[in-house]
């Protein structure tokens, strides 16, 4: 038991990282969204928030060199669960946001959100101890 609690905690460092800054670029991205009203290249935007979170996954580095997952499988189990964990909960902080009638934004979608978290990740799992 105590060790399925311990898996789920270094799961749960490695979501909470990431929702962190998803969030942050979330923020980033609302605050510009007035600036940049014209219809945007859905392709050229998903490599756009492919590099934000290679970005993202460079800069979480400097704070948290070291991955909360030890295990090397369940490292590379997370480089799918994490991205699909964030880019749901994106979503439905997406739908909420729609619901109160505030703008959305790209990362407010499950396909934008996550690409940005999987490209964090694989940052992540190439780089950090």
């Amino acid at each position: 038991m105590e060790l399925i609690f311990e898996i789920l905690l270094q799961f749960l460092g490695e979501i909470l990282l990431q929702l962190i800054f998803e969030f942050l670029t979330e923020l980033g991205v609302h605050s510009l969204a007035d600036t940049l009203k014209r219809p945007k290249n859905a392709l050229l935007s998903t490599i756009g928030f492919v590099l934000w979170g290679a970005l993202a996954g460079a800069i979480s580095l400097l704070i948290f060199p070291k991955s909360t997952i030890s295990n090397l499988v369940f490292r590379k189990i997370n480089i799918l669960v994490t991205p699909l964990v964030a880019g749901g909960v994106m979503m439905l902080i997406g739908r909420q946001r729609g619901k109160r009638g505030q703008r959305l934004v790209r990362l407010d979608r499950f396909g934008y959100a996550f690409a940005f978290a999987l490209a964090m990740a694989v940052v992540r799992y190439v780089w950090a101890a």
